[in-house]
């Protein structure tokens, strides 16, 4: 092909200012439509059609303002917002307009004015998307971030109290039977003080249970320490001083998760550790906490028997339940992989939410901690 039939096929191929307007006055997702100085309009693509409802016949010619909803009316904001355009070189809002007939739908408008060689305003260019179903949907997902905070709240505050009544109360009226006990068994011959030493030690066995019952109701520090904190002291305190098994915490956190989703995740976490103490005869567990596509992905994998002994169970096992719950609550997911002889893995996703779109904590007692 020579230069010349290459030139000339370019240009046979090069945007002509018809080809340009028949593309804007086709476009179908946006409404793209011109303003004379004053604000009327000059010219209205399908788009626009779609979008508010008019057919070009019907609109152009009227002041735009007809598109704004009365408030805004009263207030100037049409005027304003071409003023600010002029000035600023650009405007974009978000806000409500109407349509033809009568209701109204969340816009994204951009306005544009248009200056010719000499510099005069020749008029505006306006740009306008629909973003009502983008807006329900954001509105749905705080309204969901929302009951989840407080979901969450609710449940620690209540977490909070049973600890501290099963603490202030159950224990302490054990303690007493169990000194009591100890005083007969001190006083009493055989064949008695054998059977009450053995009540006794009953007694506290029970109690001992009951306080570690209490220090699990709450989360150790995380109010102090942060996630990775209360996850390490827990692991240290917990999973190798008491359970003697041989804990590893991984993560590449580089800032604290909200606390209702820090929260969530040692939960969930607390929960995993107690299947494996329960279940996996294991000697080893790992922890990992990763920041993944806005959230945290937590894997809890240990070197024990398996879940197939427990599998055919696993719709009644209330801990199973009880994770899978905490993180799909939470908005995230939650699975269990395990084979005979290889060990258990839990692995879960949260969403971690913006601390800006939390509301105020729930009002309650301030957070103390058991001591086990």
């Amino acid at each position: 092909m020579t230069g010349d039939s290459r030139a000339e096929r370019g240009a046979a191929l090069a945007p002509t200012e018809t080809a340009f307007t028949l593309l804007v006055t086709s476009v179908l997702d946006y409404g793209i439509f011109m303003l004379d100085p004053e604000g009327h309009v000059t010219s209205w693509n399908a788009g626009a059609e779609r979008i508010k409802g008019f057919r070009a016949a019907d609109i152009i010619g009227q002041h735009f303002s007809v598109f704004y909803p009365p408030e805004d009316i009263a207030a100037r904001k049409p005027h304003l917002e071409l003023e600010t355009a002029i000035a600023e070189g650009r405007l974009e809002d978000e806000g409500w307009r109407i349509r033809k007939d009568g209701s109204r739908f969340w816009a994204n408008v951009v306005i544009t004015p248009l200056f010719d060689e000499t510099g005069a305003l020749r008029g505006f260019g306006k740009v306008t998307r629909d973003m009502t179903e983008r807006r329900a949907a954001e509105q749905a997902l705080t309204e969901r971030r929302r009951l989840f905070t407080h979901l969450v709240q609710a449940q620690e505050l209540e977490r909070r109290r049973v600890a501290w009544d099963v603490h202030d109360d159950s224990i302490q009226a054990m303690v007493a039977v169990g000194m009591r006990l100890q005083l007969l068994a001190d006083r009493t011959g055989e064949p008695y003080a054998r059977e009450l030493s053995l009540l006794d030690a009953s007694v506290r066995e029970a109690v001992g249970r009951l306080r570690n019952l209490t220090f699990r109701l709450q989360p150790p520090g995380i109010d102090r320490h942060g996630l990775v904190g209360a996850l390490s002291r827990h692991l240290d305190d917990v999973v190798a001083g008491s359970w003697g098994l041989e804990p590893a915490l991984e993560h590449d956190l580089e800032k604290e998760p909200a606390p209702e989703t820090a929260i969530t995740v040692f939960r969930i976490v607390q929960e995993a550790l107690l299947n494996v103490r329960k279940h996996a005869r294991a000697r080893t567990v790992r922890v990992g906490v990763a920041a993944e596509n806005g959230g945290l992905r937590v894997r809890v994998a240990d070197d024990g028997t398996g879940y197939v002994a427990v599998a055919h169970r696993s719709q009644e096992h209330f801990g199973l339940m009880e994770m899978r719950e905490r993180a799909e609550t939470a908005g995230g997911w939650w699975t269990l992989s395990s084979e005979p002889g290889t060990g258990t893995t839990v692995e879960f996703w949260v969403p971690d939410l913006p601390a800006g779109e939390l509301d105020e904590p729930l009002p309650g007692a301030p957070l103390r901690t058991p001591t086990p």
